[in-house]
Parts: C-alpha cells; structure tokens; sequence
C-alpha cells in the first residue's frame, strides 16, 4: 500500500463545495473519490483544507492510498481520463505512509481577486469580484499588518464552531493591469484559517479601500471577536486556495 499526494486544480462556480456532502450534492472531493476508484486506489480523499460552494483551487493537495503499482507519474493522466471538465490533476507524488494533507501542512495560503472598473466583466463573472472603486491601496495596505500574527479571527468567520486562535504568517495587496481592467489581489498564508476568514477579511479590507470605515478599525473586531464590527463576506467566486507547505521528511516515501 502505497500513500500518494496528489495536487488538484478546480473550478468551485459548480460544485456544492469540497467536502463530501448529502446525496444528490456535486463535490470535489466525490468527484475525486469516485475516479480514485476507477484506478483501483482507496476510495477515500484528504484534502489539505477545505473550500466552500463557488471557491476555486489552483494547488488544493489531496492524499489517498494505493494499493497497485501505478507510477507515480501516470496517476494524474490516470485520474484526468475519469475526472469532469472543472476538476484536473496537476502532479502526483509517492510520499511517507503516514503523510496527512491536512494534519501535516505547514502553513495554506489564499488568493482573492477583485476587479475594479465601472462595470462587471461577463468573463470574470465566476472567477473575480467586481467593485466599481476606487480603492485607496494605501489604505489597504496600512491595515493589513495588523492582521499578522496569532488572533482571535472569529470577527471574520462564518458559521465556525471551532476555538478562534488562528496565526496569520503573510498579506498582502497588489494591484495588476489586466486585459479586462485592474485588477487587486490580496494574498493570505497561515498556519490554518477558519470557516469564512478570509472572505470577512476581504469584506473589511475592501470597506477600508472604500474610504467606509478606517484601517485601524480591525483592532477592534481582533480584540472583541465580534462578527458585527467587521464587514461583509467577500463573494466566494473570488476566492482561490493557492497552496499548501509541508515538511520535507514527510515528502519521501
């Protein structure tokens, strides 16, 4: 029995999210676990985190077992033959048998889009946020060192259960000039995130771009957790998981 990483890449506009959900509900990770069964592998998929309906991935790691002796290197053309249009395969990897893609990842980091121009582009529709602006970068970007380090995020978060104390390594803004206009992108890497983190913090941040609220005003929603002090959840169809890091030892078979 082999233990396999493997790295996926998606489309989030159709599927009901990552997780494995009800009956009758398209996930990535039951779209992906019915090919694993195609190539006779475990029919079982870990992810290195999680994405809700609408979020997209462009490195999202998944392990599972296999018992055969496919190469490595032919899985993902393997898995693409049986996987849909909106779901591919990037690369494959034999790793340590008791890798774990969530448990032992370093640190996940998220990109968000917003494309800011007088008007909504049909072909950015599913994958970019789109605000008419301007937004003050400046401002922006004095407001997001106070997001770094180890907080309570629960100010930012959704419908999250779990303990609120989450480390954020890095963020960042940057502004591109694209094809179908500017486009702003904000860039998170943290040890883990909670459930709708990273959206309230775009959803504050683009308040703070709009001149609608000061960058000092995140202390307050750091330090009360209050959900009500922070701004709207970005739209999912912006959001993109990036990639994931992991320990060099737990990458050798």
């Amino acid at each position: 029995m082999r233990r396999i990483l493997i790295l996926t890449e998606y489309e989030g506009t159709l599927f009901a999210g990552l997780q494995r959900q009800g009956e009758g509900l398209r996930t990535v990770q039951g779209e992906l676990e019915r090919a694993l069964a195609g190539i006779g592998a475990l029919p079982k998929a870990v992810a290195a985190g999680r994405t809700d309906a609408g979020v997209h991935a462009l490195a999202m790691p998944f392990h599972f077992d296999l018992p055969g002796r496919i190469p490595a290197e032919k899985i993902p053309q393997a898995l693409n033959r049986l996987l849909p249009e909106d779901l591919k395969v990037l690369s494959a990897q034999e790793v340590a048998p008791d890798f774990h893609a969530r448990r032992d990842a370093l640190w996940r980091a998220y990109l968000y889009r917003v494309l800011v121009r007088p008007h909504p582009s049909p072909l950015l529709r599913h994958r970019a946020h789109w605000v008419r602006g301007p937004l003050d970068l400046a401002a922006m970007r004095e407001a997001l060192p106070l997001l770094l380090g180890e907080h309570n995020f629960l100010g930012f978060a959704k419908e999250e259960v779990r303990q609120g104390r989450r480390t954020l390594l890095k963020a960042q803004v940057e502004a591109v000039e694209g094809e179908v206009g500017l486009e702003v992108r904000l860039y998170f890497r943290g040890t883990s995130f909670l459930r709708g983190q990273v959206r309230g913090m775009v959803g504050t941040l683009l308040e703070v771009g709009l001149g609608k609220r000061p960058p000092e005003s995140l202390e307050a929603i750091l330090k009360t957790a209050d959900r009500r002090l922070a701004g709207p959840t970005a739209p999912a169809h912006g959001l993109y998981f990036v990639e994931a890091a992991y320990p060099e030892e737990k990458l050798s078979p």
